[in-house]
Protein backbone atom coordinates (compact mmCIF):
# COMPACT_ATOMS: atom_id res chain seq x y z
CA UNK A 1 0.00 0.00 0.00
CA UNK A 2 1.24 3.48 -0.83
CA UNK A 3 2.73 5.48 2.04
CA UNK A 4 0.37 8.40 1.52
CA UNK A 5 -2.65 6.09 1.75
CA UNK A 6 -1.27 4.48 4.92
CA UNK A 7 -0.73 7.90 6.50
CA UNK A 8 -3.90 9.39 5.02
CA UNK A 9 -2.03 12.35 3.59
CA UNK A 10 -1.64 14.16 0.30
CA UNK A 11 1.24 13.16 -2.01
CA UNK A 12 4.67 13.93 -0.58
CA UNK A 13 6.41 15.91 -3.29
CA UNK A 14 10.03 15.86 -2.14
CA UNK A 15 11.40 12.38 -2.94
CA UNK A 16 14.03 12.58 -0.19
CA UNK A 17 11.41 13.49 2.43
CA UNK A 18 9.19 10.69 1.15
CA UNK A 19 12.05 8.17 1.26
CA UNK A 20 12.99 9.03 4.85
CA UNK A 21 9.37 8.97 6.01
CA UNK A 22 8.79 5.68 4.18
CA UNK A 23 11.86 4.10 5.81
CA UNK A 24 10.72 5.24 9.26
CA UNK A 25 7.15 4.03 8.69
CA UNK A 26 8.28 0.70 7.24
CA UNK A 27 10.78 0.19 10.07
CA UNK A 28 7.98 0.56 12.62
CA UNK A 29 5.72 -1.67 10.55
CA UNK A 30 8.40 -4.38 10.49
CA UNK A 31 9.06 -4.00 14.22
CA UNK A 32 5.35 -4.47 14.95
CA UNK A 33 5.39 -7.73 12.97
CA UNK A 34 8.54 -8.93 14.73
CA UNK A 35 7.08 -8.15 18.16
CA UNK A 36 3.87 -10.04 17.30
CA UNK A 37 5.98 -13.02 16.24
CA UNK A 38 7.98 -12.91 19.50
CA UNK A 39 4.96 -12.47 21.78
CA UNK A 40 4.31 -16.22 22.41
CA UNK A 41 7.86 -16.54 23.80
CA UNK A 42 7.46 -13.48 26.03
CA UNK A 43 10.61 -11.79 24.77
CA UNK A 44 11.05 -8.39 23.19
CA UNK A 45 12.85 -7.59 19.96
CA UNK A 46 15.91 -6.20 21.82
CA UNK A 47 16.02 -9.36 23.98
CA UNK A 48 15.84 -11.49 20.84
CA UNK A 49 18.67 -9.40 19.39
CA UNK A 50 20.84 -10.09 22.47
CA UNK A 51 20.11 -13.83 22.22
CA UNK A 52 21.01 -13.85 18.51
CA UNK A 53 24.26 -12.04 19.24
CA UNK A 54 25.17 -14.54 21.97
CA UNK A 55 24.19 -17.53 19.82
CA UNK A 56 26.59 -16.26 17.17
CA UNK A 57 29.46 -16.61 19.65
CA UNK A 58 29.25 -20.44 19.44
CA UNK A 59 29.54 -20.96 23.21
CA UNK A 60 31.96 -18.11 23.91
CA UNK A 61 30.91 -15.42 26.35
CA UNK A 62 30.77 -11.67 25.78
CA UNK A 63 30.74 -8.66 28.06
CA UNK A 64 27.98 -6.05 28.03
CA UNK A 65 30.02 -3.57 26.03
CA UNK A 66 30.64 -6.09 23.25
CA UNK A 67 26.93 -6.99 23.15
CA UNK A 68 25.83 -3.36 23.03
CA UNK A 69 28.24 -2.63 20.14
CA UNK A 70 26.45 -5.24 18.03
CA UNK A 71 22.87 -4.40 18.92
CA UNK A 72 20.44 -2.95 16.41
CA UNK A 73 19.15 -0.48 19.05
CA UNK A 74 22.44 0.64 20.55
CA UNK A 75 20.70 2.96 22.97
CA UNK A 76 18.94 0.03 24.62
CA UNK A 77 19.79 -0.62 28.24
CA UNK A 78 21.83 -3.79 27.70
CA UNK A 79 22.21 -4.37 31.45
CA UNK A 80 18.45 -4.43 31.95
CA UNK A 81 17.93 -6.66 28.90
CA UNK A 82 20.53 -9.17 30.10
CA UNK A 83 19.03 -9.11 33.62
CA UNK A 84 15.62 -10.04 32.22
CA UNK A 85 17.12 -12.81 30.07
CA UNK A 86 19.04 -14.08 33.13
CA UNK A 87 15.83 -14.16 35.21
CA UNK A 88 14.24 -16.28 32.47
CA UNK A 89 17.22 -18.66 32.47
CA UNK A 90 18.13 -17.80 28.88
CA UNK A 91 21.61 -16.45 29.63
CA UNK A 92 24.24 -17.01 32.30
CA UNK A 93 26.49 -14.42 33.90
CA UNK A 94 29.95 -14.94 35.28
CA UNK A 95 32.23 -12.35 36.81
CA UNK A 96 35.54 -11.94 34.99
CA UNK A 97 38.56 -13.13 36.99
CA UNK A 98 40.82 -10.36 35.64
CA UNK A 99 38.38 -7.48 36.15
CA UNK A 100 35.70 -7.85 38.84
CA UNK A 101 33.71 -5.00 37.24
CA UNK A 102 33.29 -6.98 34.02
CA UNK A 103 30.64 -9.67 33.62
CA UNK A 104 30.84 -12.36 30.95
CA UNK A 105 27.48 -13.36 29.48
CA UNK A 106 26.69 -16.60 27.62
CA UNK A 107 23.55 -18.08 26.15
CA UNK A 108 22.23 -21.14 28.03
CA UNK A 109 20.85 -24.36 26.53
CA UNK A 110 17.40 -23.05 27.35
CA UNK A 111 18.24 -19.85 25.45
CA UNK A 112 19.53 -21.86 22.49
CA UNK A 113 16.34 -23.94 22.44
CA UNK A 114 14.20 -20.80 22.54
CA UNK A 115 16.15 -19.09 19.76
CA UNK A 116 15.78 -22.21 17.59
CA UNK A 117 12.00 -22.16 18.05
CA UNK A 118 11.76 -18.43 17.49
CA UNK A 119 13.95 -18.64 14.38
CA UNK A 120 11.41 -20.94 12.68
CA UNK A 121 8.61 -18.45 13.36
CA UNK A 122 10.80 -15.54 12.23
CA UNK A 123 11.61 -17.29 8.93
CA UNK A 124 7.90 -17.89 8.32
CA UNK A 125 7.20 -14.24 9.14
CA UNK A 126 10.00 -13.11 6.81
CA UNK A 127 8.49 -15.09 3.96
CA UNK A 128 5.12 -13.37 4.46
CA UNK A 129 6.61 -9.89 4.78
CA UNK A 130 8.87 -10.14 1.73
CA UNK A 131 6.67 -12.17 -0.63
CA UNK A 132 6.29 -9.18 -2.97
CA UNK A 133 10.07 -8.79 -3.31
CA UNK A 134 12.33 -10.72 -5.64
CA UNK A 135 15.81 -11.68 -4.46
CA UNK A 136 17.18 -8.85 -6.63
CA UNK A 137 14.70 -6.38 -5.11
CA UNK A 138 15.79 -7.40 -1.60
CA UNK A 139 19.47 -7.03 -2.54
CA UNK A 140 18.79 -3.60 -4.07
CA UNK A 141 16.95 -2.39 -0.96
CA UNK A 142 19.80 -3.60 1.22
CA UNK A 143 22.41 -1.93 -0.99
CA UNK A 144 20.48 1.34 -1.13
CA UNK A 145 20.09 1.42 2.65
CA UNK A 146 23.81 0.73 3.07
CA UNK A 147 24.53 3.54 0.60
CA UNK A 148 22.27 5.92 2.55
CA UNK A 149 24.26 5.35 5.75
CA UNK A 150 27.63 6.09 4.10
Amino acid sequence: MKLEKELKTKPIKNPHDRAILNIMFTGNWLLDHVNKTLKPWKISEPQYNVLRILKGQNGNSMNLYMIQERMIHRMSNATRLVDKLYQKGLVSREQCDRDRRMVNISITKRGLNLITQVRKAMLSNRAKLTKALSKNDAMLIGDLLDQMRE
